[in-house]
């Protein structure tokens, strides 16, 4: 499921710094929206856990060309009880870092689960830029999650949407993507690389 790494330093911030300038321009314009249909839908996973949707972002109608699931996951550091309360809150300060990146169309924010993993889980338009956005990403997250704890997977050809309704469309995926990162357990700052189990959608309730 992609590299597992992120972008080289340049690369990386000065794709976050682009991203940053466009998003305030696509925020005057009022092309940012928060819908509200799927606040409080609670996502399951195939290792157990599950987290739950409490803000959603959406630019313009949320809709891909060519669209694929992005899913994000990391663990923040010292963040524990009532904190998680308080980074839900500060977390919609973000929205900048993502909206601007070209192909997002959509994203769902997930609450803490049962292991402190917070997800973020996207429709994106083309994988590439999907793969691109999540390697820049990973330069912010690193600087406040917990070593080894960020990862993600690139869905391609699968709206989120659908994936949600129908886990089954990702059984195949998942099955290439075991053996697939089976070679790269041992790249630094990835989260559980031989594990698929944590982005595998099981049910939207």
């Amino acid at each position: 499921m992609g590299e597992q790494q992120p972008l080289a330093p340049v690369e990386a911030w000065r794709a976050v710094t682009s991203c940053f300038l466009t998003s305030f321009a696509l925020l005057a314009r009022r092309h940012v929206h928060l819908p509200k249909e799927r606040l409080g839908m609670r996502l399951r996973f195939a290792d157990g856990t599950s987290g739950r949707v409490y803000r959603e972002t959406r630019l313009g109608s949320g809709w891909a060309k060519d669209p694929c699931t992005l899913v994000v996951t990391f663990r923040l550091r010292l963040v524990r009880g009532p904190t998680h309360a308080l980074f839900r809150g500060e977390s919609l300060l973000n929205t900048p870092l993502f909206v601007g990146f070209p192909g997002f169309t959509s994203k769902l924010w997930l609450a803490h689960d049962e292991r402190a993993r917070y997800r973020g889980v996207y429709e994106w338009d083309g994988a590439r830029r999907a793969e691109h956005y999540a390697r820049s990403l990973w330069r912010v997250l690193v600087l406040v999650s917990v070593p080894g704890s960020i990862s993600y997977a690139v869905l391609p050809g699968l709206r989120r949407d659908d994936v949600i309704a129908n886990p089954g469309l990702v059984e195949n995926l998942a099955s290439h993507a075991a053996s697939d990162t089976a070679d790269t357990a041992d790249t630094a700052d990835t989260a559980d690389t031989a594990d698929t189990a944590w982005w595998r959608i099981q049910a939207g309730t």
